[in-house]
């Protein structure tokens, strides 16, 4: 994190009363009123978590991707 905003722990301090006293919200509804949504490009074709992250069990055996078939 940069210098400018404080150590870590004032950063986490300032978020925390910004989502408790519910000024996140606020800010975020005024955003969303008149979003521009012609530009939005959502693609989590390119996105692959890693076999743990996603839960898998340790030592499971990992079913092939059509790719890896193919060749």
């Amino acid at each position: 994190m940069p210098e400018r905003y404080g150590s870590w722990e004032t950063a986490y301090t300032r978020f925390r009363e910004m989502v408790d006293s519910g000024v996140l919200v606020k800010i975020f509804k005024e955003l969303n009123i008149d979003a521009d949504m012609q530009d939005l490009a959502l693609d989590s074709t390119s996105v692959r978590v890693h076999q743990h992250a996603a839960g898998a069990k340790k030592g499971a055996n990992q079913p092939k991707s059509d790719a890896h078939e193919e060749a």
